[in-house]
């Protein structure tokens, strides 16, 4: 059997497979220009840009489609840089930034990109509304303006925000993955009763990016196939296949037997094994995203400030993060991820039964008071949850653990079903408003609102003051004083919110050490691809 046919043999194989079959005899390996990666994907619930908001589907997205401007994984301190825009000039007063497009530029069906088809992408984004479109409508762009404010003149497209911001602000913001560009052509050909190709885009692609999607196999597989005419030439992996592999021990069977070149969600004591092993490697990046809880303030006694602050202290942060979390987390107990403009380190909480104790009592809880947590199935997150079960037994509280899948969990957490929401948030572009903006920002808390973008709305958190605070630090020029509005939101942000959050990831990408140049992109952006070699 050749390498190629051995390799798709192996990814047909289940776990319980893997884990009874017995030692291989021979070492396999994966074709020189294929990159085959074990991922946890089952997040992904639809691949339009305009409505992808999931962590596996960032990075499908990344590899899919182009942007006005990106960050290049070889150099991701040097931030935004030019992709589909070549260059772009800003007006006096701030407002309107005109992009001038890169010539020659191809999507996977042949098609020129166009400033037509920016045009549209951006327009449609903010007509569909879907979760991520705050991303775009919080610079005043609204279904019945989108066509004035993003329009689009021979090779150029403008936009046109509500008042001034600084432009990093508004650039970084198009780094997300609502701002990927799709191919107005193929897209509207494929438009199903006025849905702008939303259908069709849930399970195909319509891109320019260094890869073309061949297959997408929900909770299975990703297969995506090189383009050759992408403007910084075919990238040296010509097919990457992304498998979903549940379980830690299964991934890194795999990558010991060389049947995958990357294991993403290696737990530390696979990890801790796998350095032993032979031809592998331990990769190390500080990641933006945040593991987290969420009360319910529709909860009549979540809802209680000194409840709020309860759960703060009954979170095993150092007990956690020395066992079962060990190398692959840090505490940290602010909605700004390290790295951020304005990020604090400030960590006042620690395990302390008593004092919760002592203000469930002021709260007036009853005893045997019964809640329920909904959590991704993935080993870490329910391991966090038994750990704070454990907690708030010892202060009369039963927690009902619900575990389900990503798109479940997700889909009953962005309905307000939820008591406790326990999972992670990463940012959607590296400027402090990306989590300001969804963790202390709710101006509209009704159900009809269905802001579900917002986590502070998933939450039923009326900020209070806190909203008017970060709209006056995202138009803040002074760079200085923006960073010190953002510690101030902070510091008020954790005395009152109805968010635990507990720790920051440090991603371990188990590797072959023959892969070169993978990146799963820092804190900033997502994992791309083309820039791999072997």
């Amino acid at each position: 059997m050749n390498a190629l046919n051995r390799l798709l043999s192996s990814a047909v194989l289940g776990a319980a497979v893997l884990m009874t079959a017995p030692a291989p005899m021979a070492m396999a390996e994966t074709p020189p220009n294929m990159l085959v990666i074990a991922h946890r994907i089952d997040d992904i619930t639809t691949l339009d840009p305009a409505e992808s908001f999931e962590f596996a589907g960032s990075d499908l997205s990344r590899n899919v489609y182009m942007r006005l401007v990106n960050f290049d994984p070889m150099d991701l301190k040097a931030g935004y840089q030019p992709e589909i825009a070549e260059s772009w000039t800003v007006s006096e007063d701030k407002r309107s930034i005109t992009f001038t497009i890169r010539e020659g530029l191809k999507f996977h069906s042949g098609n020129p990109v166009r400033a037509e088809d920016v045009e549209f992408s951006l327009q449609r984004a903010v007509i569909l509304n879907k979760t991520p479109a705050f991303i775009l409508t919080q610079f005043g762009f609204t279904a019945e303006n989108a066509a004035e404010t993003i329009k689009a003149e021979g090779n150029t497209v403008t936009i046109t925000t509500d008042k001034p911001y600084a432009t990093s602000f508004v650039l970084n913001c198009l780094t997300a993955v609502i701002g990927g560009i799709v191919d107005k052509e193929v897209v509207m050909a494929n438009e199903q009763d006025g849905d702008m190709g939303n259908t069709w885009l849930k399970t195909n692609t319509a891109g320019s990016g260094a890869y073309k999607l061949v297959s997408w196999k929900p909770n299975e597989s990703i297969t995506i196939q090189s383009n050759p005419d992408y403007y910084r030439g075919a990238p040296a992996m010509e097919r990457v296949i992304v498998r979903h592999v549940q379980e830690s021990a299964s991934q890194r069977l795999l990558l010991e037997r060389g049947d995958i070149d990357i294991a993403r969600n290696l737990n530390p004591e696979d990890i801790a094994g796998a350095r032993n092993a032979e031809g592998v490697k331990i990769d190390e990046e500080l990641k933006g995203r945040l593991m987290y809880v969420s009360l319910s303030q529709k909860h009549p006694e979540l809802s209680k400030p000194q409840v709020r602050q309860a759960f703060k202290y009954l979170v095993d942060y150092e007990g956690m993060k020395n066992s079962f979390l060990s190398g692959q987390y840090t505490i940290h107990q602010n909605f700004l991820p390290q790295t951020y403009l304005g990020a604090s380190d400030a960590a006042p909480f620690t395990y302390d039964v008593e004092k919760a104790k002592a203000l469930l009592a002021e709260a007036g809880i009853p005893e045997g008071m019964e809640i329920e947590v909904g959590v991704r199935e993935a080993q870490e997150r329910i391991e966090i949850a038994q750990s704070l079960q454990n907690a708030l037994g010892q202060v009369g509280i039963k927690m009902n653990i619900t575990i389900g899948t990503a798109k479940q969990i997700l889909s009953r957490y962005r309905a307000r079903e939820l008591d406790v929401y326990l999972g992670a948030w990463g940012p959607d572009y590296p400027d402090p408003h990306t989590n300001a903006g969804t963790f202390a920002y709710n101006p509209d808390n009704s159900d009809a609102a269905q802001a579900t973008g917002l986590l502070a709305w998933r939450n039923s958190w009326d900020t209070g003051g806190l909203t008017a605070k970060t709209d006056a630090a995202v138009v803040e020029n002074d760079r200085d004083m923006r960073a010190k509005m953002y510690e101030e939101i902070q510091a008020e942000f954790r005395e009152t919110s109805p968010f635990v959050i507990m720790f920051q990831q440090i991603e371990q990408s188990a590797q072959r050490d023959n892969v070169m140049n993978f990146s799963t992109g820092q804190a900033i952006t997502s994992a791309s691809y083309w820039q791999v070699t072997k």
